[in-house]
């Protein structure tokens, strides 16, 4: 599964990396700004987008509403600091929001139930 993290933080982007690395996830990308993430998004083929809300100039929500536009199955999960921007995200189609701070199995139950939602759907 190839994936991209978002966030503007180098921090986050490194601590979101060894989590997904431990819990099975080797294909991985970083893009420290929305802007560049679409262009990866546009050009490389990814199973997941892993995103922060908070970010600038151009925030996680405007990210997801590009990512849609290119690509509308791309599974996109956002990682958020508040329950209102988990809502907002949901409302405007994250597969799934996780708040922080966030922890591996938290990142890797996600991941899981995005997946199992999206093949459910599909079998229908």
């Amino acid at each position: 599964m190839k994936i991209l993290i978002v966030d503007d933080y180098e921090g986050m982007r490194k601590l979101i990396r060894t989590m997904l690395r431990q819990a099975g996830f080797q294909d991985i990308d970083q893009a420290e700004d929305g802007e560049t993430a679409l262009q990866l998004i546009r050009t490389r083929y990814y199973d997941l987008v892993l995103s922060d809300w908070n970010m600038e100039p151009m925030s996680g929500l405007d990210l997801l509403r590009a990512a849609q536009s290119a690509l509308p199955s791309l599974p996109f999960i956002m990682v958020t600091g508040t329950p209102d921007a988990a809502e907002a995200a949901q409302s405007h189609g994250a597969d799934a929001c996780i708040q922080k701070p966030l922890n591996g199995t938290m990142l890797k139950n996600t991941i899981r139930t995005v997946f199992e939602r999206r093949h459910m759907r599909s079998a229908c």
